[in-house]
């Protein structure tokens, strides 16, 4: 499977805390586990050029990770459009943490994806709230991470497919965390927890549901819908 995982890494230049805890960036993290999973994974960032992407990637890639933050506007219009247009083909996008707020989830989603938001150190503990979904396998009954960001409801989502985390923070609000959709031939998973000051990628936990959100997202060998002027593929006898 064709991973690629894209990252704004602005903080990573910005901040020596985020270096600290992810010497390699965020996307050095994530391809890091997801590689010795058994994936073919590349990664792209937002100053190279056309942002690390290409149609041609785009074309191979059977499943995006999109992690961003302050830099969201800088994504150029044209290839968010292109990332759309993927997706609609049977691309899977696994969008992470602050990519709730990217152009190319709220395109997809089609509502200002806006939310509350607090960093206080807070404990989080991700509920599990169906345990028969393949993406949280192996999970057990919840994920307790020491400190993350707050994100609280309410969370302007259309509703989703499925929800298969609920978060509580330590502060006393709550937060879907986990959430499916499809659109097109392709599915797409919001994955909330990934703070960059926070080691929480480094998480077997955390890794183990972004591996499943890998291997479910890959969209499998399914019929390619035909669509306008169509033939009958029966004999339609005259009337009258």
């Amino acid at each position: 499977m064709k991973v690629l995982v894209w990252n704004e890494n602005r903080h990573e230049q910005k901040n020596p805390k985020v270096r600290e805890v992810y010497p390699e960036g965020i996307h050095g993290a994530l391809r890091q586990f997801l590689e010795e999973a058994g994936h073919d994974v590349s990664t792209a960032t937002l100053d190279e050029e056309n942002h690390g992407l290409s149609d041609a990637r785009l074309d191979e890639t059977d499943v995006l990770l999109w992690w961003g933050h302050l830099s969201h506007d800088e994504v150029s219009d044209a290839w968010v459009e292109k990332v759309k247009q993927r997706v609609l083909e049977g691309m899977g996008l696994l969008v992470l943490h602050s990519g709730h707020f990217s152009k190319i989830f709220k395109t997809l989603m089609g509502t200002s994806c806006d939310l509350k938001w607090r960093e206080a150190d807070e404990t989080e503990r991700l509920w599990v709230v169906d345990p028969t979904h393949p993406i949280v396998e192996g999970i057990g009954s919840f994920i307790e991470l020491e400190k993350e960001e707050m994100y609280g409801e309410h969370f302007d989502i259309p509703t989703p497919d499925e929800l298969l985390l609920l978060s509580w923070f330590e502060g006393g609000e709550v937060f879907r965390s986990g959430v499916t959709y499809k659109r097109g031939r392709g599915k797409i998973f919001y994955f909330r927890p990934g703070h960059e000051t926070y080691p929480t990628y480094h998480q077997p936990q955390i890794q183990q549901v972004i591996k499943n959100a890998v291997n479910w997202l890959a969209v499998k060998d399914t019929v390619k819908p035909t669509y306008g002027n169509h033939q009958p593929i029966a004999s339609i006898k005259p009337k009258g």
